[in-house]
């Protein structure tokens, strides 16, 4: 009896453990998959800003550290599940991808391209927001040591100004059309909006000496509009008050 006890007790010691054994695995696994899921969220988000830089100037730079930041994410992937077969073909992917937008960065020019404003508002949302995200990204590569301090002030200058650009150019533009349709005090609050957000710009740009010179010429433009204006209408006003007089003064007619 004293045996067959002491067998049912390693029994079920042996049926404990196994089951522990079992719920940690598969507490692992879970762990992994959530590993996993977030490295593959950044592989997503890196590939959709890569396809979203067709709307900005060419830069081989950006493309360049966003490739290697897939990359490093799909390498993690590859440690944290060893076994996926597509993990590893997608690690090989993106080595290759890596490698062709290295040589191309190698031998892209410096000159800068122009950024001409789309007339779609909702591709324009789309732009900015495109910039932010990417400004954000290369920020915290930066933080984390993935991407050098002087490459990283470079490239988010680049943005920055691309950013302001958007912001005063659309102030410009709506300036413009109230003008145009002789909304003058509409159109003086954009250009001094536009004013505003120039003077405050940390970095004073060749690009924003230009742009303050063109808003302060439109303001005295409008200034000047405004005076004449008032003017006109003073004058209609104090008409309109002597011909009130004429009619209250004038000799009532006899019947």
């Amino acid at each position: 009896m004293g045996i067959i006890f002491a067998l049912i007790i390693a029994l079920v010691i042996i049926v404990v453990a196994v089951g522990a054994i079992q719920q940690h695995k598969e507490k692992q696994e879970k762990e992994n998959r959530l590993k996993a899921s977030k490295q593959k969220a950044i592989i997503d988000e890196s590939e959709e800003l890569i396809v979203n830089l067709a709307n900005l100037p060419s830069n081989p730079t950006v493309i360049n550290i966003l490739n290697r930041r897939s990359l490093n994410a799909a390498r993690a992937m590859k440690e944290i599940l060893p076994d996926s077969k597509s993990i590893r073909n997608k690690v090989g992917e993106l080595e290759a991808r890596l490698n062709a937008s290295e040589d191309l960065a190698g031998a892209h020019s410096e000159k800068e391209e122009k950024f001409v404003l789309p007339d779609n508002e909702q591709q324009l949302v789309s732009i900015l927001q495109c910039i932010k995200r990417l400004r954000a990204t290369l920020k915290h590569e930066q933080a984390k040591g993935a991407l050098d301090a002087q490459t990283f002030t470079h490239e988010d200058k680049k943005l920055d100004a691309i950013q302001l650009q958007i912001g005063v150019e659309s102030l410009l533009k709506r300036g413009n059309m109230a003008y145009q349709k002789e909304m003058l005090g509409s159109a003086r609050q954009y250009f001094e909006k536009a004013m505003q957000t120039l003077s405050a710009h940390p970095i004073q740009t060749e690009y924003i000496a230009n742009k303050k010179a063109e808003v302060t010429s439109q303001l005295e433009e409008i200034t000047n509009a405004l005076k004449s204006t008032n003017a006109k209408d003073a004058a209609k006003k104090a008409k309109d008050q002597e011909d009130d007089l004429d009619m209250l003064f004038q000799p009532k007619k006899k019947w």
